[in-house]
């Protein structure tokens, strides 16, 4: 719930541009935090504590995520396309 508002505050400061944009950066943005906490949680549970014994796709396996990380990065993706869907549609 903590990363809503700031995703809100990036998909406001590229509202000039567009606000998909805003929202497309934001996304990333969170998706991109999350995967790399996600990394280290599997390195240091199942790798030994070593990068190198983890694979390309370490990040992508399930026992690499949690329910708190997941929603750390989907509410602030529903939240910026909430809003950008909404000035899509009102032309604000």
């Amino acid at each position: 719930m903590n990363h809503i508002i700031p995703a809100l505050l990036m998909q406001l400061a590229l509202s000039p541009i567009d606000w998909w944009l805003g929202a497309a950066f934001a996304i990333a943005y969170y998706l991109g935090r999350e995967m790399a906490q996600a990394e280290y949680r599997v390195i240091q549970r199942y790798y030994s504590g070593k990068r190198a014994n983890m694979p390309w796709w370490g990040a992508f396996q399930r026992r690499a995520w949690n329910w708190d990380a997941v929603m750390d990065w989907l509410l602030p993706a529903l939240a910026v396309c909430c809003v950008a869907s909404t000035v899509a549609i009102f032309k604000v």
